[in-house]
């Protein structure tokens, strides 16, 4: 549709039904609005043409917290809060894509070779996207987009894979008739991160988004990974899902998350393995003192007894979601937490051992829920959020707690939405 067009299908109701399912709410005014305003500050920088509407949600992790690099397990959920872009196609083989809060630097996608100055760069990550579309068998081409973002950068929601999977989905929807599947989005997304972000990170995050819902996955076999997904709310059990901002900012701390999976590597390839999936705890207490020896880094090995736990755990919840027992899920999450606070040693950078804001949150939260809800480090952890689980009888003095320590924006609430990353219309 073009300017006008897409503006009369906004102002009717047709697309209330899936906004609502966008947002998890019965009132979408808000949001028709949020939409018309990107199409008219659009139509204002691009001038008219075939727009299109893209959302590509956050995510939350529900366990699994480190498993998805060694091939293990994983529960996560796509989120109600969202990336939304407008996007049209151009013919000139560039990239104009806008943000309301950062700048991108048009790509030129005659030239899809990896480039060392944009490391850690959005730039990167577009062509890096090109490159792997055309590698292949799909095609890329030019666009300009306009996107607005509620996925906050840096705090643990996930906001690279969600810019990653949108601009799979943008290159699916204008150029390859929506032919590449969610799966092989999220492993497109995966692969410019990797080898051109320069991060090395593993497939949760991208597969939560692109999937989207409540799912549980396993990565025993990456090329075709196991997801099973579930209608399961915490609502419907008198709780409310929150994410807390401590306002950390974990978006220059690529190191460390490099620093979890090539310790377990370390472990691994003592134990003759190249993912940890292949092992098991037996093997590593069994072969304990040598392997420490040839190791020696004692992190790397609490770093692999908690992938273990964490693995089998994440399996124990898929079974507690899938028969509805909320409160054995709750207690798993809070084991869960627990172990990536004291094994994977993930709630702060060991190098910033004066700035503990995530540690300070999950103290506070074990200290006022105990076991009536649950908490543990959210996403890849030294900085960021936590997540909790809150009855909803105690969530206005919950909120009020947290908000006096870290600001009254600090808390996401946040629904699980039924789909991921979407083209809208």
């Amino acid at each position: 549709m073009n300017y006008v067009e897409l503006k009369e299908y906004l102002n009717s109701d047709k697309p209330d039904e899936l906004l609502k399912k966008v947002i998890c709410a019965d009132d979408v005014s808000e949001e028709k609005k949020r939409y018309l305003n990107l199409l008219d500050d659009a139509y204002k920088l691009y001038g008219d043409g075939d727009y299109h509407f893209i959302s590509s949600p956050g995510r939350s992790e529900i366990g699994g917290n480190h498993t998805d690099h060694q091939h293990g397990h994983v529960v996560a959920a796509g989120l109600n809060i969202d990336n939304l872009a407008v996007v049209k196609a151009n013919d000139n083989n560039i990239v104009n894509y806008a943000d309301r809060d950062f700048s991108i630097s048009p790509v030129d996608l005659f030239n899809l070779a990896v480039r060392e100055n944009e490391l850690n760069t959005s730039e990167a990550l577009i062509r890096g996207i090109a490159f792997r579309l055309n590698d292949l068998g799909y095609k890329s081409g030019g666009f300009d987009a306009l996107c607005e973002s509620r996925v906050l950068v840096g705090s643990g929601i996930s906001s690279s894979a969600c810019f990653e999977v949108m601009l799979v989905e943008i290159f699916n929807c204008l150029y390859n008739d929506d032919a590449v599947s969610p799966v092989e989005r999220a492993k497109i997304g995966q692969y410019a991160e990797n080898f051109y972000f320069g991060k090395p990170s593993g497939l949760l995050d991208q597969m939560a988004i692109s999937v989207g819902g409540l799912v549980a996955i396993d990565f025993k076999d990456t090329e075709r990974p196991e997801i099973e997904s579930y209608d399961f709310s915490f609502a419907d059990y008198g709780y409310e899902l929150l994410l807390i901002d401590t306002k950390g900012d974990h978006s220059d701390l690529s190191h460390e998350y490099a620093a979890v999976p090539n310790e377990i590597k370390a472990v691994g390839e003592q134990l003759g393995v190249k993912y940890l999936a292949d092992s098991s705890l037996s093997e590593l207490l069994k072969n304990l003192k040598e392997i420490r020896e040839k190791v020696g880094n004692d992190r790397a090995v609490l770093r692999a007894i908690h992938f273990f736990n964490e693995d089998q755990r994440a399996v124990e919840e898929k079974m507690a979601i899938k028969n509805k027992d909320v409160d054995k899920l709750l207690k798993l999450m809070r084991e869960s937490g627990r172990s990536s606070f004291e094994y994977l040693q993930n709630v702060y950078p060991a190098s910033r051992v004066n700035s503990q804001s995530l540690a300070i949150a999950l103290a506070l939260a074990d200290m006022y829920l105990g076991e009536k809800g649950t908490y543990r480090i959210h996403g890849g952890g030294f900085e960021g959020t936590i997540q909790a689980v809150v009855p909803v009888d105690i969530l206005d003095g919950f909120k009020k707690m947290m908000c006096d320590v870290f600001g009254d924006d600090c808390i996401l609430q946040v629904r699980v939405r039924p789909f991921g990353t979407k083209l809208i219309v």
